[in-house]
């Protein structure tokens, strides 16, 4: 288990769902915090490329992007398997996955930074239109992986606690309960795993995150000709 490093922040949903994983498959492992607005010349040595987190080092070898760590992880450590054993269920895991972190949260993000009127109500839709799809992903089943938290629910994982603290920082409601009663159902099933519980960041602390984000957004938008 020696030799294994995380380097991270600990409000960055990329940066948790590794360390889901390694708490689920029982690793050790250290957490490096990066602070992202004066990037380390660690993190600028082990990720050149993007300059981004996560990064997990093993050994000395470091991996890059959330989900390749995710699928390392799981080929190196074998007990409590996040991905299916099934090619086909294998790829549908990867092609959800994309879909939430490309298309789901941008849309969420969107709707939470752009100020009232009718292109934020319009972004609103749009962000209910993507869940509404992961909603039927999800119908029927306690856990996208089946009875046990997996890939694909470490991946939706910003749900339950990000999307809350977009739509407080935001001003709107995206995810009702009534309207997503199995994604709603999921939330709480995922949010009672003690091993998901012992990482989630307080709802404090995502609120300043997506305040500062979304502010320095605002102001982009407000400063161009």
């Amino acid at each position: 288990m020696a030799g294994v490093k995380l380097i991270g922040t600990a409000q960055s949903l990329n940066c948790i769902r590794i360390e889901w994983a390694l708490k689920l498959k029982g690793v050790e492992y250290e957490l490096i915090e990066e602070d992202l607005l004066n990037k380390s010349p660690l993190l600028l040595k082990y990720n050149p490329v993007h300059k981004k987190v996560p990064v997990l080092l093993h050994h000395g070898k470091p991996i890059a992007e959330s989900h390749v760590i995710l699928e390392y992880i799981d080929e190196t450590w074998k007990n409590n398997p996040l991905l299916p054993e099934d090619p086909y269920e294998r790829s549908m895991a990867r092609f959800w996955a994309k879909f939430s972190d490309e298309k789901c949260i941008f849309g969420a993000y969107e709707a939470a930074w752009l100020e009232e009127g009718e292109e934020k109500q319009k972004a609103i839709q749009s962000a209910q239109e993507l869940l509404a799809i992961l909603e039927k992903q999800i119908e029927g089943k306690k856990y996208f992986g089946g009875e046990v938290v997996g890939f694909l629910d470490l991946v939706v994982g910003w749900i339950p606690r990000w999307l809350n603290a977009m739509e407080e920082v935001g001003g709107i409601k995206l995810l009702d309960a009534e309207r997503f009663p199995s994604l709603h159902e999921w939330s709480q099933n995922f949010m009672a795993n003690p091993v998901i519980k012992e990482c989630i960041p307080p709802q404090e602390k995502l609120v300043n995150y997506f305040n500062f984000g979304i502010s320095y957004r605002r102001s982009l938008a407000v400063a161009k000709p």
